[in-house]
């Protein structure tokens, strides 16, 4: 009986979605959705993306998290626009949380959203946001087995940074394993490996970020 509810409710959330990617394409904003499990580094990584894209895209940033708006003020020292969203306990954003996000950004004056999803592994892979890619973040220190603990998360995305390699010469992390198990997830996944403290790696992942947003305007 629940099974038909389910479906109901996707299909709610997708229609949404549709209407916001046509809002988004509207305006000329590129989005991105970025997820990860909680300590996989996100915000970091968000946060070296806006520096280093600040002087060649304007930038619009809505934080979802289950309480406080930590993450939204790391952002917004950055002097980009920032919505904060608090479910308030859901463990992850939905397009009818974000339309109303979306209302509060100036669209007409940014090339590039970045919503920072709820940090979890399951639940934000089944609600599409409208955004133009998915992007996780994993990280050496969470294992290699993720992939195939998390099919669905690793299925349902477009961009994989596999975040904290500096850490690979101190952590058991096998990263063929790893690897193999995206590849058969996501053949066509597009992958970088980064240090989101010390910057390795970035400056390819941001470069290939702006040729995307470049590539839809």
């Amino acid at each position: 009986m629940n099974i038909p509810v389910v479906e109901q409710i996707l299909f709610a959330n997708n229609t949404l979605a549709e209407d916001l990617r046509r809002k988004l394409d509207a305006a000329g904003v590129f989005g991105i959705n970025v997820m990860a499990s909680p300590g996989a580094g996100k915000t970091t990584v968000i946060t070296g993306t806006v520096e280093r894209l600040l002087n060649r895209l304007k930038i619009g940033y809505v934080d979802g998290d289950i309480a406080t708006s930590i993450d939204a003020e790391r952002i917004a020292a950055l002097d980009v626009p920032v919505v904060q969203i608090n479910t308030g306990g859901n463990c992850h954003l939905d397009a009818n949380m974000l339309a109303p996000a979306v209302d509060k950004l100036p669209l007409d004056d940014i090339d590039l959203m970045i919503v920072e999803n709820v940090g979890n592994l399951i639940c934000p892979a089944n609600f599409q946001l409208g955004t133009h890619i998915n992007v996780l973040v994993a990280s050496v220190p969470e294992g290699d087995d993720k992939p195939y603990k998390y099919p669905t998360m690793y299925r349902g995305v477009d961009v994989l940074i596999l975040n904290k390699v500096d850490l690979l010469p101190y952590i058991p992390f096998d990263v063929e394993r790893f690897k193999h198990g995206v590849r058969v997830l996501s053949p066509n996944l597009k992958t970088f490996e980064v240090s989101s403290l010390h910057g390795d790696g970035m400056d390819a992942w941001v470069d290939w970020l702006a040729e995307q947003v470049a590539g839809e305007r």
